[in-house]
């Protein structure tokens, strides 16, 4: 079930406030559904942003910059269109040039950083790449191929769920309860019978939440691959920056110009698990958590080769495999890679969103880290271009 923002708001007794009670310009909102309908920033010129309340801010930062860029994009072409594709997706001070030199940095400490674990291991023989494909066929870490191996996979993610749940608060600041009140569960059968997905149910004060995992090829997920998948998708991931952005309520014109933030929040939640200690003493877990950072810079990497440097989807493939040696489960290569191709920009805008919330959080100092965190979260997505006025969003 969808999670609206009046059944959130029902939920949690609270009534809509006109925007005008908050400081903010209550015909905000008319100018921009006309924005929205017509393409014309005149709508918004009046306004001026300082004066504004935090979300009605993002709301005309968000739409200005999304609509200059759509009149460029009318007559762009090549290079100049996959630029512009790149910054309407991210924001404005996001170029190829530094999405692949974030990116190819990114890579390098990923790919170091799994050698180190991998030798730990006593695995030493090989690529990255390899060493990961080995890791993956290797049947000591596959739950059975059964409902009891199925029931056991979702188990231990509720178990590392509960934990995770926990330290919300510490990492995080406080969030709404209802968004703590989630779980893991497996596909039904009828779900698998008609060939469905893994997917999310957002909680609501109402109803709990849920991350429906597609385990239909468990062989693919070794029990080292899950952790992170629980810290992307539940906690601290997507089931509190999404429910928080439906309580948020941008406007359409945000959602449209702002599509990377929610997997940038799911990528840096990972981060922030593993910055918190959940892998101490438990370098299979990092290997999972390392492969899933891999599997989404690499796919940003991939984005620009195909579209910038004319790479074919067998030269794509043959690059991700060197790097990362097996797609995440949900994206495999012969999906994926057509995927990419038809959909310029949008991998590589969804990494530096990522990696540009990560490097700006870096920044921060640790006393004042979950001040920035309520800051990123409480008013819903935002572009890439503001992460550094968070201050003024808190």
């Amino acid at each position: 079930m969808k999670a609206t923002r009046r059944a959130v708001l029902a939920g949690l007794g609270i009534l809509a406030t006109p925007a005008f009670a908050l400081g903010g310009r209550n015909d905000l909102r008319a100018a921009l559904d006309a924005a929205e309908k017509d393409g014309d920033p005149a709508h918004l010129a009046s306004f001026d942003a300082r004066a504004l309340p935090p979300g009605q801010r993002l709301d005309l930062l968000t739409a200005r910059a999304g609509l200059a860029i759509d009149a460029k994009l009318a007559t762009a072409t090549g290079a100049e269109r996959y630029t512009l594709l790149l910054q309407q997706r991210s924001g404005t001070n996001v170029t190829p040039a530094r999405t692949r030199r974030r990116l190819t940095l990114e890579l390098d400490r990923l790919t170091a950083r799994a050698d180190r674990l991998f030798r730990g291991l006593g695995r030493t023989q090989g690529s990255v790449g390899e060493r990961y494909r080995a890791l993956f066929a290797d049947p000591q870490w596959h739950y059975p191929d059964s409902d009891a191996g199925r029931d056991q996979a979702v188990a231990d993610m509720n178990r590392v769920l509960d934990a995770a749940r926990a330290r919300v608060p510490a990492l995080l600041g406080p969030v709404p309860p209802f968004c703590l009140d989630v779980t893991a569960r497996r596909l039904s059968a009828a779900e698998l019978a008609a060939g469905r997905g893994g997917y999310r149910e957002l909680p609501t004060p109402q109803k709990p939440g849920a991350y429906v995992v597609d385990l239909k090829d468990i062989a693919r997920r070794p029990s080292w691959s899950l952790r992170g998948a629980v810290h992307h998708e539940l906690l601290p991931g997507h089931m509190t920056q999404m429910p928080m952005e439906v309580l948020a309520d941008p406007h359409p014109l945000r959602r449209r110009y702002a599509p990377s933030y929610a997997e940038a929040w799911g990528m840096y939640a990972e981060q922030l698990a593993a910055a918190d200690g959940v892998y101490k003493g438990d370098p299979l877990g990092e290997l999972g958590h390392s492969h899933w950072l891999l599997f989404r810079v690499t796919r940003g990497l991939a984005d620009l080769g195909i579209h910038l440097d004319g790479w074919s989807i067998d030269q794509a493939r043959a690059q991700l495999i060197a790097w990362q040696g097996e797609p995440g489960y949900f994206a495999p290569f012969e999906i994926d890679l057509p995927r990419i191709a038809k959909e310029p920009a949008t991998r590589a805008s969804e990494a530096m969103a990522w990696l540009d919330l990560a490097d700006t959080a870096a920044r921060v100092p640790a006393a004042r880290r979950v001040m920035f965190h309520q800051a990123m979260l409480r008013h819903g997505r935002m572009r890439t271009e503001v992460y550094g006025d968070w201050k003024r969003l808190a």
